[in-house]
């Protein structure tokens, strides 16, 4: 049993802090100036410790809740306390981190889906879109994708940033992985035009779906070929 306190993890996480990193974070929402690489490294070190992620999560640190995503054990986790989590959640990395690396591994992943898909706070709706946009890749039996594509069509235009990006992430996977729901959604797409001036690093995939969708379906193909 480790005897690693929060008080010593706390400080081990404060003397990473580069005023910098926080900067460079802070125009993103983010609130901490750990280097993610050195986090993770502590993570590894410390490996899973449950009831210490438990506690981590409880402080108000958002390095702290960020290596308590990589500690925990998902599935120790009931669904009450997984929405407490993530309501609780309220910068985007400790969101996303959240929601990939622990609500996805949960078996109680698909019943949140459904419970934050329609949740009136955006940010919550945003998770129920992100676990959509899994299902739509690895698990889509079940889904109605041409629902999904109507819910898209009416209110991606208008939606907060992080349900906009969750939606549209949906909206490319569609078109991508279904070739018969392809077509509407490259309308969908180019006649809302969300993300289509998003700053994009060279050699990197615009998340503008027309783009995004033409991209990796030709990839599909290329790798069809070979």
């Amino acid at each position: 049993m480790s005897d690693t306190t929060v008080a010593a993890v706390l400080a081990e996480l404060a003397a990473l802090e580069d005023p910098k990193i926080r900067a460079v974070n802070e125009n993103h929402g983010d609130d901490h100036g750990v280097n993610l690489t050195k986090l993770r490294a502590i993570a590894k070190r410390l490996k899973t410790q449950h009831e210490l992620a438990r506690e981590l999560w409880q402080t108000d640190d958002t390095a702290a809740k960020l290596l308590a995503a990589l500690m925990c054990r998902p599935k120790a986790f009931d669904r009450d306390e997984l929405d407490a989590m993530l309501r609780s959640a309220r910068t985007p990395k400790v969101h996303d981190w959240l929601v990939n690396y622990v609500v996805k591994k949960s078996p109680h992943a698909e019943e949140l889906r459904q419970a934050w898909f329609e949740d009136p706070d955006p940010v919550v709706a945003s998770a129920g879109w992100a676990l959509t946009a899994e299902r739509i890749v690895k698990k889509p039996a079940g889904l109605e994708l041409a629902k999904l594509l109507d819910t898209i069509e009416a209110d991606m235009k208008d939606a907060p940033d992080r349900l906009q990006w969750a939606m549209n992430t949906c909206l490319a996977y569609i078109g991508i992985e279904h070739a018969e729901c392809r077509a509407r959604a490259l309308e969908i797409g180019e006649r809302l035009e969300v993300l289509k001036d998003y700053p994009t690093p060279p050699g990197c995939t615009s998340p503008y779906a027309p783009l995004w969708i033409g991209e990796m379906v030709r990839r599909q193909e290329e790798a069809a070929q070979s």
